[in-house]
């Protein structure tokens, strides 16, 4: 039958029943019951045994098997039912409606077979401590209701307490029977989640009278000392289970001579006893371990209390009407001998002792549930004439019926239970065998989690050097690697390679760095951000670099001012005039560009840089050009030549053309392909730097200047034999030459260079380049402004030029005898010199005309080419 289902999935139950009293006392003559009459009856079944005798195989019908094993526990709680029905019958709510209350109390033995035959056909049902997940099915169980939570809470709030100390290797004892499996299935599920291994499974007989239940509990002692890694054990077993299962640990660890403490554990009771003073054992708390369980919330005890004093002040007059404690008495008296008054005073304080607050609370909340209901429904309808309401009319609106207890109000959720979650309570010695059990915190099924007590400290305090696991934690570094085949919980630690890391411990996997900025060793924690390279400001090299530049631009400017204050001297106007201040213009800028090869390179930097100096060492080495090109014209001594050279020397023109010759191609360099900002990933460190964009680009930028600075070599070389007081053409010659070379060993060591010092090759050249220039050209003049003022005159300059002259005329004529020697005679000499003496702008010709008694230099404005000589 449906009705009969349920049953098998009870521990203890409240049944709920609407009879008249002559049916309750004519059903259930046949077996021990405690009654009362009322106009509503409610039936309470309790294991008021823990068991019954052995059952024989048989296919006959058998009569019901003795009880045996008497549990004060449940007989608390059947006390609490008759005190609660007591209290109902004087409150207002019955008086009101004109009703009683009448009870029917049966033991059910802890047998579901007996549970059956006990029942007949009751149909509603509220428990108190039933808490079955299945139960909470509305479709298959309609009319069940309780009390308590399911067990899915319960299994919920003891892995989160194995997760919160990190026990990861446990194993499970519990008894057989749909209670006992369900449990076990609804924890193994939940602990897989959060990985949580169970190592073993002991289940366990459900009646420690079975042929094989000891077999059974010696078999999980063996286990359980067998596996020493397993600190921690879950138990949903029975108090008599885990009372029996105590004492062969205890025994196993003498007959083996091994100490008391290799049978410690931490054991996680569920409330079918985590509450029991029955699990005694001759073994103290130091032995047995740590005994942590879960217990329904706890409720007020003083009126259970005052009833069990007035119970001792009754004496022997209650017992005619409740068996039960006629049968305590005589076992009490049985073992002790006590006197009547002693017997009855003894009882009590036992009694007292296995008055737990939670199920208490919970047996008071069933009988309050079916009073207020039944005050409720019976306002509106006649409840006292026998057979006018059945009990599933009472269904429904207990569902719905709001209910008080003690200033607190309940209701049944939609599966037909009451949560009020767990406490977490654990066990304490009071010396020798006893034990008491304190709250150390509450857990909540809404959050999963606990609020700890004030005493957790204290007790607690320990957990956290117990260690429950198949394998050492992997510490951060490692990962966990499962062997096939294995629990995952039981694995070896395996570094992380490198650019793998793991932050925490027992990972299952390494994590990746980002290796285009992180990097890791092998076996890290965490990733190591790489350092980036560049030509820092900070280094040394570039300080020294950095330095030579802010001297070479401190040097080009003092040079541009001395220049320019004295720019109507010959010495500077041989220098170019105005073409020295382009030529240390270009050199400040050169100076300049050399700078940005230095520090964090960005964009911008990167096409300016190369650009910048492309240019302006173009502009510089162009005017260089030009001078020299200057220089050959004025020492030109072919007139035919020197005419067409002038028409074509246009200096500014030429400066210009071969500059923006080096402009378009930077331009097209830019457009094209432009040099840009390049990360270059090495293994610990990002290297920056700037890409070229073309290498071919680039080549053709300073392929392009080294060409000029050819040019300006071969013809400073061909003018080096100038006059000692204007030997420019030496140093313009020897400035190319080093700069020629310079670049020459540039290119095979920027090639085979790498990282952070390729921008200082670069930078090194354009300064040796630089101040190649800047000495040679310049500082020469400079020393002769400062230090030889006397013959930086218009009258020194013109002697000097007119020694060369005569020298210059006598090689003429002496290797130009043999062709024409007359003609020698009495012609004018023609000799080109320098542009740069003290004109109007420059000289162009001057005409040197020798003779016996003097030699004399004409100066001529810009349009006359030729001076005749007199005649003497």
């Amino acid at each position: 039958m449906a009705w009969a289902v349920p049953i098998i999935y009870f521990h203890v139950t409240v049944f709920l029943i609407i009879m008249d009293t002559g049916h309750a006392t004519e059903n259930y003559t046949r077996r021990m019951e405690a009654t009362a009459a009322g106009d509503i009856v409610i039936a309470g079944l309790f294991p008021i045994h823990e068991d019954v005798e052995e059952k024989k195989t048989s296919f006959t019908l058998q009569p019901p098997q003795p009880c045996i094993r008497f549990d004060e526990r449940s007989l608390i709680l059947a006390l609490a039912m008759i005190n609660a029905i007591e209290v109902m019958n004087k409150s207002p709510l019955l008086k009101a409606v004109n009703l009683t209350l009448g009870y029917l109390i049966v033991d059910s033995c802890a047998d579901p077979s007996t549970a059956l035959r006990v029942t007949g056909d009751r149909f509603s049902v509220i428990s108190y401590s039933s808490t079955a997940v299945i139960l909470s099915d509305k479709s298959r169980f309609s009319s069940f209701l309780r009390t308590v939570p399911n067990d899915e809470h319960q299994t919920a709030a003891m892995v989160r307490l194995l997760h919160t100390y990190g026990w990861n290797w446990v194993g499970v004892v519990t008894t057989d029977g749909d209670y006992g499996r369900a449990a076990l299935e609804s924890f193994v599920s939940q602990a897989s989640e959060k990985g949580i291994c169970v190592a073993f499974k002991s289940i366990l007989p459900q009646s420690v009278t079975s042929h094989d239940a000891y077999s059974e509990i010696r078999a999980a002692a063996t286990t359980i000392l067998n596996n020493p890694k397993v600190q921690v054990i879950v138990s949903f077993a029975k108090s008599t289970h885990m009372r029996y299962l105590f004492q062969e640990l205890k025994h196993k660890v003498l007959r083996t001579g091994q100490s008391m403490e290799s049978m410690r554990r931490v054991w996680v009771a569920s409330d079918s006893w985590s509450s029991s003073n029955s699990v005694k054992v001759n073994a103290t708390l130091r032995d047995i371990g740590h005994v942590v369980g879960f217990t329904f919330k706890s409720g007020d005890k003083s009126s259970i209390e005052d009833y069990l004093s007035r119970l001792k002040a009754a004496g022997h007059e209650f017992t005619r009407n409740y068996p039960f404690m006629k049968e305590f008495y005589l076992q009490l008296n049985a073992s002790k001998g006590f006197e009547d008054t002693k017997l009855i005073s003894e009882a009590v304080k036992n009694l007292r002792k296995h008055t737990h607050a939670a199920t208490i609370l919970s047996v008071e909340m069933a009988v309050s549930a079916i009073t207020q209901t039944v005050a409720s429904v019976c306002k509106s309808r006649d409840c006292k004439t026998p057979g006018t309401m059945q009990p599933w009319e009472l269904l429904k609106p207990l569902l719905f019926q709001e209910f008080e207890l003690r200033g607190k109000t309940y209701t049944f959720d939609s599966s037909g239970d009451i949560n009020l979650g767990y406490e977490l309570k654990m066990w304490c010695s009071e010396g020798g065998n006893n034990h008491f059990t304190e709250v150390v915190a509450e857990y909540h099924p809404s959050t999963n989690d606990f609020t700890y007590t004030n005493v957790s400290t204290k007790h607690l305090q320990d957990f956290q050097y117990i260690i429950s696991k198949c394998s050492n934690s992997c510490v951060p570094g490692e990962f966990k690697k499962t062997a096939e085949g294995q629990h995952t919980c039981c694995y070896e630690c395996i570094n992380c390679t490198e650019n793998y890391y793991s932050n925490k411990t027992d990972m299952d996997q390494c994590l990746s760095c980002n290796i285009s900025r992180e990097w890791s060793a092998e076996g890290s924690s965490s990733c190591t951000p790489k350092v980036v390279l560049f030509f820092s400001w900070q280094d040394r090299f570039a300080v020294a670099l950095l330095t030579f530049s802010a001297l070479g631009i401190l040097l080009a400017v003092m040079v541009s001012a001395l220049f320019l204050h004295q720019r109507d001297t010959p010495v500077v106007k041989a220098a170019g005039g105005p073409l020295s201040q382009v030529i240390l213009f270009s050199l400040v800028i050169s100076y300049i560009s050399a700078v940005l090869f230095v520090g964090r390179p960005n964009s911008f930097q990167c096409k300016a840089r190369q650009v910048l100096f492309g240019i302006s060492f173009t502009l510089c080495v162009s005017c260089i050009l030009v001078k020299t090109l200057q220089i050959l014209l004025a020492f030109q001594f072919n007139p035919a030549l020197q005419v067409v050279l002038r028409r074509l020397f246009k200096p500014y023109v030429m400066a210009s053309f071969c500059v923006a010759l080096q402009v378009i191609a930077c331009i097209c360099w830019l457009v094209l392909k432009s040099p840009s900002l390049q990360i270059v990933m090495q293994p610990t460190t990002l290297l920056e730097k700037c890409h070229e964009g073309s290498y071919l680009a680039l080549g053709v930028m300073l392929g392009y200047i080294a060409f000029l600075a050819l040019v300006c070599f071969i013809c400073a070389f061909k003018g080096r034999k100038l006059p000692q007081f204007y030997n420019e053409a030496k140093f313009i010659t020897f400035s190319m030459l080093l700069y020629l070379i310079s670049w020459m060993l540039f290119v095979p060591v920027y090639v085979s260079t790498s990282g952070v010092y390729l921008s200082a090759v670069e930078m090194v050249v354009i300064l040796i380049s630089n101040y190649g220039i800047l000495s040679c050209h310049f500082i020469p003049k400079c020393y002769f402004i400062i230090f030889k003022k006397e013959q930086n005159t218009t009258t020194a300059f013109r002697n000097n030029v007119y020694l060369y002259s005569s020298k210059t005329s006598e090689s003429i004529s002496v290797s130009g005898s043999s062709v024409s020697e007359k003609q020698s005679i009495g012609q004018d000499f023609i000799c080109a010199l320098p542009p740069s003496l003290p004109a109007t702008g420059y000289l162009e010709y001057g005409v040197v005309t020798t003779g016996t008694s003097s030699t004399s230099l004409h100066r001529g404005p810009a349009t006359q080419h030729f001076l005749r000589r007199s005649s003497i």
